[in-house]
């Protein structure tokens, strides 16, 4: 299993206009941003957030540690699946390096005690 690390802070998951250009306040730190023809989506420390802006509060983010080979196959399955068991919705994201995996701060407890009864680490930094 691979070894997860707990990211310190709040994220909030944002919607704004199609073709909006990805603001400023979103791009301090660890952000994420998808653009489709409906919305552009964006990830972001939630203290970062504007008040008027449309969002989704309160997720905590679990970052797979380490560098994943693309030809790597059910990385994201095996760990929505063990949370899925549990009843606990997500948010992923994965990158050219890793994935991470957002959960809602009221289910933090019981996803991180979900994912090490699953065979999941955690790094020295987490719970």
């Amino acid at each position: 299993m691979h070894t997860l690390k707990l990211l310190g802070r709040s994220f909030g998951i944002c919607k704004l206009p199609a073709a909006t250009t990805i603001p400023a306040w979103a791009c301090d730190g660890f952000f994420s941003a998808t653009s489709t023809e409906s919305e552009l989506s964006i990830v972001c420390e939630e203290c970062q957030i504007p008040d008027n802006i449309e969002r989704e509060s309160d997720w905590r983010c679990l970052k797979v540690v380490g560098q994943l080979s693309f030809d790597l196959v059910g990385v994201v399955a095996k760990l929505t699946s063990c949370l899925a068991v549990a009843n606990i919705s997500v948010f992923v994201i994965s990158t050219y390096n890793t994935d991470y995996c957002l959960v809602k701060e009221e289910y933090l407890d019981l996803a991180v005690e979900t994912l090490k009864q699953s065979g999941y680490h955690f790094d020295d930094h987490s719970p």
